[in-house]
């Protein structure tokens, strides 16, 4: 575990099985990746910059020995990486759960859950106010979550199921790059800009931070992917 490589290898083992079943032919993903990779870029322009911001200020940073040194706008090449393989991979699991499983769970409840969300993470803002992490994630997943709830899209339901199946590879994959498994974080955080609440090794923030980034590029996935299930009649 202790190598430059490390970073990179979690990326590359997490894109592996999810790519190559991208090609199966019982829900071909692999014909969904425009919707997909317009999300990704669109979630990428608001994530990318909050995140070089944010690397600039040290209230966060890469340990220089976990990374294998390139670097863009001050973030390691595998950061920008992890905002494509990431949704990448957690979109695969949308999928793979919308075919595997016709009946939504959570399709009667998924906007109250969210409303609720909303409400929490405003308040969560308005204490924390102070600690840059915390106070930036807990607003705008408040935002995510209140337009969610208001306008109720049918992939709400689905959404929250592939985001709490999704926390699974998370406390692996986050877990590693907090420290769980090394003797330095490959990620570090200013101790004054955060909760320190951590599961396990992890951020709090960190597993909301997921929740926003995922919703971004899933409401674009499905604005995009629904206009091709609609018919033409011109």
């Amino acid at each position: 575990m202790e190598s430059n490589y490390l970073y990179l290898g979690l990326l590359i083992v997490s894109i592996s099985l999810p790519f190559l079943y991208s090609f199966d032919s019982r829900f071909s993903f692999y014909k969904k990746w425009k919707g997909l990779f317009l999300g990704i870029f669109v979630m990428m322009s608001i994530f990318i910059t909050w995140d070089v911001f944010f690397t600039s200020n040290g209230i966060w940073w890469f340990h220089s020995d976990y990374i294998i040194g390139i670097k863009l706008f001050h973030l390691p090449i595998e950061e920008w990486m992890f905002f494509i393989i990431i949704p990448y991979c957690c979109l695969f699991i949308y999928e793979a759960l919308k075919y595997f499983f016709k009946k939504d769970p959570f399709s009667n409840y998924a906007q109250t859950v969210f409303a609720t969300l909303s409400v929490l993470f405003l308040l969560l803002s308005i204490m924390f106010f102070g600690k840059s992490y915390s106070f930036v994630i807990f607003i705008l997943s408040s935002i995510g979550c209140a337009l969610l709830s208001y306008f109720n899209p049918k992939w709400s339901g689905r959404f929250l199921s592939m985001y709490l199946i999704s926390l699974i590879p998370f406390f692996w994959f986050n877990g590693t790059l907090t420290g769980m498994f090394t003797n330095n974080p490959v990620v570090n955080y200013n101790s004054s800009e955060i909760l320190n609440l951590r599961l396990f090794t992890i951020p709090i923030e960190d597993s909301i931070y997921n929740l926003l980034m995922l919703l971004v590029v899933t409401a674009i996935f499905e604005a995009v992917n629904s206009k091709k299930r609609i018919p033409k009649f011109a």
